[in-house]
């Protein structure tokens, strides 16, 4: 099993320590650096200052909006990226949510899997460097009736194929993540409920396509902090949760209760998304079960962590991306020391 970091979104104020967190990262040997992008900082133009202050580790988008962006557009961007990197480029893609996706977008939020199976047929047609033209029910390329004609793409990849992730969640777009792309972005993992909540409908996926997991990232991020005191830990990641699970989408879909609920929550993430929606964040937070917390997170000394990774590589975890937590940089630069001496003491290293 391989360790990756999540840099989450720039512009919070703590760019210059996020820098030196993915140098750090690259020191020690992490396989991957990720950033992200919502409504907020966009994710190539960190990914891009990133890798030109990096060696070795991988960049990777996690993930750039499908709504924000035309599908031959993003091709672009991961051919010069990957081109600019030395061919250390990932790209992670996802749908979104309807609140960003219609609020800030624009762009209906209907049939996500469908708009996501086209987008990625066209986005790997263009990388490949075919002519591409298309003819499905959201993207039709070229348009018909006017001047415009197949185009290929102009920039030389470093590589044939980019890895291309999808950030998944629900139980049909898991299935469908499995059956076309190379890796899939999770969140709130616990390993414990991996196989019932995640790699089966991967698996399933997979074999649709004729395909076995072999080769297939699974990459699921997960905050880590060091400390002796788990409970206390605990408490640091529980506004973090109750956002997730409480507030993030609407009362009828957010993703993430709905995950929480199939990991056995279902009373917790209802009182959880009452309370956020009422704009009672703290008790929100409040409700949040500690178990909920501690088994989507590594906490705890470093051996505790390093159990808890040999857990999520025997569930199927092919690179765990860690988000170190902490108050400093020195905290943030020790828990990811930390991970990678748990990595070594649990024999996956």
């Amino acid at each position: 099993m391989q360790l990756g970091i999540n840099l989450g979104y720039w512009g919070a104020g703590m760019d210059a320590d996020n820098l030196a967190v993915a140098k750090e990262a690259d020191r020690l040997g992490y396989s991957v650096c990720w950033a992200a992008e919502a409504y907020g900082s966009d994710g190539p133009t960190v990914l891009a200052w990133v890798a030109a202050q990096t060696e070795r580790i991988d960049i990777g988008s996690a993930i750039m909006q499908i709504p924000a962006r035309q599908p031959t557009m993003t091709a672009m961007t991961a051919a010069t990226l990957d081109s600019l990197s030395g061919g250390r480029f990932r790209l992670g893609l996802g749908v979104s949510g309807p609140q960003v996706s219609e609020g800030w977008y624009g762009v209906k939020f209907d049939k996500p899997l469908a708009r996501t199976r086209e987008y990625v047929d066209i986005v790997r047609k263009a990388m490949s460097r075919e002519r591409v033209s298309y003819e499905g029910d959201h993207w039709t390329l070229p348009l018909p009736g006017g001047p415009g004609k197949p185009l290929k793409l102009t920039v030389h990849p470093e590589r044939e194929r980019i890895p291309l992730y999808i950030a998944a969640i629900g139980p049909k777009n898991l299935e469908q993540t499995g059956e076309i792309a190379d890796g899939a972005l999770l969140i709130f993992p616990a390993a414990e409920h991996l196989e019932e909540t995640a790699v089966r409908h991967l698996r399933a996926g997979r074999e649709k396509a004729g395909l076995t997991m072999e080769g297939f990232d699974v990459v699921p991020t997960v905050p880590i902090a060091v400390g002796e005191d788990v409970r206390g830990l605990a408490d640091f990641f529980r506004p973090y949760t109750a956002l997730y699970v409480g507030g993030m989408g609407s009362r009828k879909q957010n993703f993430y209760n709905q995950l929480a609920q199939r990991m056995g929550y279902e009373k917790e993430a209802g009182e959880i998304q009452d309370k956020y929606l009422s704009g009672d964040k703290e008790g929100a937070a409040a409700a949040v079960p500690h178990q909920l917390i501690d088994s989507t997170t590594l906490l705890g000394s470093v051996d505790r962590i390093a159990d808890r990774m040999r857990a999520y590589a025997a569930a199927g975890v092919t690179t765990l991306t860690l988000s170190p937590a902490g108050f400093t940089l020195d905290e943030r630069l020790a828990a990811l020391r930390a991970g990678t001496e748990a990595l070594e003491r649990a024999g996956l290293a």
